[in-house]
């Protein structure tokens, strides 16, 4: 039902924008930091706002590929910036944070993209806890880590929206992404929390669970070859989510496996066991 809500009046304030004759985008002139801005979904959301006015702020590790990046934009009109920063590493983000503050003073627009996937199975998994611990790091304390640097200056502007890329698999809970998924889930919920605590600061916060994209991320898996979104697909759907601010971004499958998960959970356990059997793992996985 917020969802709903949400999306209607998101709607509402697309319609009155048109109305009024006002064709700019909210993006326009506003600060936008993309995290995992070096590739996939993050290079494809940082060139679009950058196409529709936004002074974009590239973070991810690899400052070659940012620097590439920002070339581009300036090249095409944009204005960009490069703050190279390790998400896993806590100095580092605390010195984005501090460079942030003091060089633009702070950030509209927080798009928490950068993120790291396994697939692999529990009985892979026994000795392999680092496989949880690399995934919460990246998926879960790092960007919370940055959101909790950056909120503070949202909220004294009473202004601010943060995007996390999550996944459906917060709803469908599929097997083999247990490390994955539980990180994600973390920052979906820490997010709708955050999200009540800051509503009356104007700070909102979306959550998107898409489904699979084609991103260097999942290339390890040979069954996920020529699936999936394009990168570009998903980053009209992130600005939507910038431009509208909804609390949650979802598919249909994901809403499909949501409500059979409420309904029918042991007959939905019994499905996906069936299907995992018939879905092993990737040579990536078993270290081949």
């Amino acid at each position: 039902m917020g969802l709903l809500f949400a999306t209607s009046r998101a709607r509402v304030r697309r319609v009155r924008r048109r109305l009024a004759g006002d064709t700019r985008s909210p993006l326009a002139g506003r600060r936008v930091l993309v995290t995992g801005a070096s590739s996939g979904i993050g290079e494809a959301t940082a060139r679009a706002a950058a196409a529709r006015g936004a002074s974009v702020l590239l973070v991810a590790r690899r400052e070659p590929e940012l620097q590439r990046l920002a070339d581009d934009i300036r090249a095409g009109g944009g204005r960009a910036w490069v703050h190279a920063c390790d998400l896993t590493d806590a100095d580092s983000v605390d010195a984005l944070v501090s460079a942030v503050l003091t060089e633009h003073g702070g950030v509209d627009y927080l798009v928490n993209n950068a993120g790291r996937s396994i697939r692999r199975s529990l009985a892979l998994s026994h000795d392999r806890l680092h496989d949880f611990e690399r995934t919460m790091a990246v998926n879960y304390f790092g960007p919370v880590r940055l959101t909790m640097g950056l909120l503070p200056a949202m909220r004294a502007q009473r202004f601010g929206q943060v995007v996390n890329i999550v996944t459906w698999g917060v709803q469908l809970k599929a097997p083999k992404f247990a490390a994955y998924i539980a990180s994600k889930t973390a920052l979906d919920s820490w997010s709708r929390i955050a999200g009540r605590e800051t509503y009356g600061d104007n700070v909102t916060f979306t959550n998107m669970r898409f489904g699979l994209v084609r991103t260097p991320m999942v290339t390890p898996t040979e069954a996920y070859a020529g699936h999936g979104a394009s990168p570009e697909q998903a980053a009209g759907r992130v600005l939507r989510a910038l431009e509208d601010r909804p609390v949650t971004v979802d598919g249909v499958v994901g809403k499909f496996g949501e409500l059979l998960n409420l309904v029918a959970p042991r007959a939905t356990d019994a499905l996906f066991h069936r299907v995992d059997r018939r879905s092993p793992d990737s040579a990536a996985a078993r270290g081949e």
